[in-house]
């Protein structure tokens, strides 16, 4: 398969996502709540068919968040595909709203492992880019993660899903402990934003659970080439298709499981 193919392509449909995005930013007129899932606008849906047009050609299955696809809720969340993991817009809440975080997510996984990636930042005039094995990216910059050793000089991040109180509870017994532990904590709002800014050392810290493959796959990709680490909230290896995410620089990644 080839990758570089891939990025470009990828690299292509988050360009085209990405003017669509910026068109209907401060105009949206219909904004439709989706069952356990969030708000979803004409914005979101518009930047998934121009994603989806361009990445077809590749030839592989396409997984979007709005539905360009035809996929019971167990093949969405069966490890070991082969398939594009696409959101359309990541952060659609804080788009409604004019919060100018948010941006689009796009990773091809292949038997189950993620090795391209793509994540624009419309905003910030910010693309963040990987192959596996080749490093990560932010507009042609290699990306490292921080060097913090101890959770009290880490600023961390986190998101909320309260639309599941089991999970929203855990949540925040786990952000109480780190609350008074870390630096700082921010809610930026866009998960695939928030495993950008581990990647590129901002963030020290990122954890959330109750989200979709198409949030953190390409984010995963980035982490792990920047050298960071991820893991599930019980230590074990962290899969898109997994319940609930950790990332590090790596160096802080037992301090925040024993937080757990």
């Amino acid at each position: 398969m080839d990758f570089e193919k891939a990025l470009e392509l990828a690299q292509l449909a988050a360009k085209e996502s990405r003017a669509v995005l910026l068109n209907y930013f401060g105009k949206i007129q219909n904004i439709e709540k989706k069952h356990m899932a969030g708000l979803v606008t004409e914005a979101d849906k518009q930047s998934e068919l121009k994603i989806v047009e361009i990445l077809q050609p590749f030839g592989v299955s396409i997984t979007g968040e709005e539905g360009s696809f035809k996929a019971s809720k167990d093949e969405i969340f069966k490890a070991g595909q082969t398939r594009w993991l696409i959101d359309p817009l990541d952060g659609t809440t804080n788009y409604v709203h004019g919060f100018p975080i948010f941006c689009i997510s796009i990773a091809l996984q292949v038997e189950g492992d993620v090795k391209v990636a793509v994540i624009d930042v419309p905003i910030l005039n910010k693309t963040y880019t990987s192959i596996k094995g080749q490093g990560a990216f932010c507009n042609g910059s290699k990306l490292s993660v921080s060097s913090s050793e101890d959770l009290a000089d880490c600023l961390a991040s986190t998101g909320f899903f309260a639309e599941n109180p089991v999970a929203l509870k855990r949540q925040l017994q786990f952000f109480s402990q780190m609350v008074s532990t870390c630096r700082g904590i921010r809610r930026a709002g866009a998960a695939a934003f928030d495993l950008c800014l581990v990647a590129e050392g901002v963030f020290d810290v990122f954890w959330e659970e109750g989200l979709q493959p198409w949030d953190t796959a390409a984010g995963l990709l980035l982490v792990n080439e920047a050298g960071g680490r991820l893991t599930t909230y019980n230590g074990s290896s962290y899969f898109p298709e997994a319940k609930n995410i950790l990332a590090t620089n790596s160096l802080v990644h037992k301090q925040c499981l024993d937080q757990f």
